[in-house]
């Protein structure tokens, strides 16, 4: 009986902390239309997705993305966003590192934990720069050029012409990758582009980043995914009712003399 005790209290805590280690990098928080991912096809909001998938949207398509950093994107039509690099665990920063790449479409992104205590390590990877994600809310999109507008902290466009700082409220483009990003008024946005933006702006990102004309307060960065914490949370009830159902069978089965 003991035994029996011992191994129940032992299955409690190894769920528990299973819990938050063996689940995938990330999942959709929600989805509208066509949005794939390479291998598995069709995805539905609460499905996870591991790093180094690529995920893809369709005509009148769009898709929400949450990091368990917390980071937050949303993918607009016709987009294709290639998960290159995750690594994340919330006891040790000095392991952080994400990559995304944006192969084209356009997105809008708001940073997580990752993003406020490893700045230098959050990139987003484009065609004709790198964007260093500096605690921010921003949009991207892909034309003949690079289109990038700033609504809440910082980004650092890189390349190699040299790297610029851009803070809210800005916009910029990078034409190509041997050249500077350059500063650009929103007025000077192609149509296109500035209809993607205005789409994105009305997104909203989950619980704490909500829909607005500029970003997100700070307090929004850095959010536990509900995933994470649901499944915590479940591993933590079923781990109480084993150690209970152990007690029950100690107390109901004659004692062995």
């Amino acid at each position: 009986m003991h035994r029996s005790g011992i191994a129940a209290g032992w299955f409690a805590v190894s769920c528990l902390f299973a819990a938050s280690g063996a689940l995938a990098d990330g999942f959709f928080l929600s989805v509208s239309g066509n949005v794939q991912t390479q291998g598995t096809g069709p995805v539905s909001a609460g499905q996870r997705f591991p790093v180094g998938a690529t995920i893809t949207t369709g005509a009148d398509s769009r898709a929400v993305l949450r990091l368990d950093d917390g980071h937050s994107v949303a993918l607009y039509e016709n987009s294709e966003l290639h998960i290159a690099e995750f690594r994340f665990d919330r006891d040790r920063p000095q392991q952080d590192a994400m990559r995304l790449q944006l192969v084209r479409g356009a997105l809008r992104a708001v940073t997580g934990l990752m993003g406020q205590r490893s700045r230098d390590r959050v990139t987003l990877a484009l065609p004709q720069a790198s964007v260093a994600l500096k605690g921010t809310d921003f949009m991207v999109m892909l034309a003949d050029s690079a289109y990038v507008s700033v609504l809440y902290g910082a980004v650092a466009l890189g390349n190699a012409a040299g790297s610029v700082t851009f803070d809210s409220p800005s916009n910029a483009m990078v034409t190509k990758s041997d050249r500077p990003p350059a500063p650009l008024e929103v007025s000077d946005l192609p149509p296109p582009v500035a209809a993607a933006f205005a789409a994105l702006r009305g997104v909203a990102l989950g619980p704490g980043i909500e829909p607005r004309s500029g970003g997100p307060s700070p307090g929004a960065f850095g959010l536990v995914p509900k995933t994470n914490a649901a499944a915590t949370a479940a591993a933590f009830f079923l781990g109480v009712a084993a150690v209970a159902a152990a007690a029950s069978s100690r107390t109901s089965t004659p004692s062995q003399h």
